[in-house]
């Protein structure tokens, strides 16, 4: 049974040039975040590798390091001809993961911040009022 494009479920790769974190790990631990906060589960099916070298704008020698690396730590399962699939291999992060994660999230948006001119204050501050009233932030 050939797989859909449509059925491959898409998570939205981004790569941080400025991170001084080589690309192929930024798409490993962009993976196991996933699995880690069940977006990916076991079996679903990754990009291919030309396809996300395409999307991503990278050399697929790079995904195929990304891919070849978690093949080796048994976070993924290739089948040839057919694609690589997430295995049944549980991801937990660390705290030092888990808050470079953070830090890459929201260090963008506090530059983008700062240059219209808030303060940290008033960025927690609305944090902390979206945290209290989450129904309010959504569309």
């Amino acid at each position: 049974m050939a797989v859909k494009e449509a059925d491959i479920k898409k998570l939205d790769f981004t790569l941080d040039p400025k991170s001084g974190v080589p690309y192929y790990k930024q798409i490993i631990l962009q993976v196991e975040l996933a699995i880690a906060d069940g977006r990916l589960e076991k079996g679903e099916q990754l990009p291919t590798v030309r396809g996300l070298a395409v999307d991503l704008r990278i050399n697929p020698n790079t995904v195929g390091k990304a891919y070849n690396e978690m093949e080796i730590r048994g976070i993924v399962t290739t089948q040839q001809g057919t694609g690589t699939f997430i295995s049944g291999r549980k991801v937990k992060l660390d705290d030092l993961e888990r808050e470079k994660v953070l830090e890459q999230i929201i260090r963008p948006f506090l530059v983008k911040a700062g240059s219209y001119g808030f303060t940290t204050r008033e960025i927690i501050r609305a944090l902390e009022s979206m945290s209290e009233n989450p129904e309010e932030t959504k569309e």
